[in-house]
């Protein structure tokens, strides 16, 4: 059970459009993440745009996306993530079920990935478990990403690190 209550949206009228506008965005739902975070509006709001932003507005491709939210939320534990992702994204975004299973474990296993998809993940790992990204790292990712598609790769990983961090710290209830 989650550690804070969710916001029960009959009891708050003055949130409706902030709803409406969660749902819109959300496969129709108000998802438990929204839930919690509509405690403060602002936040879900600011929220909502960021995650839209990192998720649809990029040039970076859906699989990359996924692979690379399917990684940190593994590296941080983020059942609820790795869940939601699996169920809904993963494979329409071209990861199939053996990547997906290789993502989630401690260590990569060698041979799964090709070369470009194995330096965005060798970026995530690095930028995830110590902050920082190895010039040796940074360069391989470089050799098959443009400059705006690194930034938006690095901002993704930022936002997903908050995001399954703020979702294990709360404890949220599965979908």
């Amino acid at each position: 059970m989650a550690r804070v209550s969710y916001v029960d949206e009959s009891s708050h009228p003055e949130l409706a459009a902030l709803i409406g506008e969660i749902r819109e965005e959300r496969r129709g739902r108000l998802i438990p993440v929204y839930g919690l975070l509509l405690h403060s509006p602002d936040v879900a709001r600011a929220w909502l745009a960021l995650i839209n932003a990192v998720r649809w507005r990029t040039r970076l491709d859906a699989r990359v996306r996924e692979l690379v939210i399917l990684r940190v939320a593994a590296l941080n534990d983020a059942a609820y993530v790795i869940d939601v992702h699996r169920r809904h994204f993963t494979g329409a975004d071209g990861l199939g079920a053996a990547e997906c299973d290789a993502l989630c474990r401690a260590q990569v296993p060698p041979g799964v990935f090709e070369e470009a998809d194995a330096a965005v993940i060798a970026y995530v790992d690095e930028s995830t478990r110590g902050a920082k990204v190895s010039p040796e790292v940074f360069r391989r990712v470089r050799g098959f990403l443009d400059e705006r598609q690194v930034v938006e790769l690095s901002v993704l990983i930022g936002a997903y690190n908050m995001h399954t961090r703020v979702i294990n710290a709360l404890e949220i209830d599965p979908e």
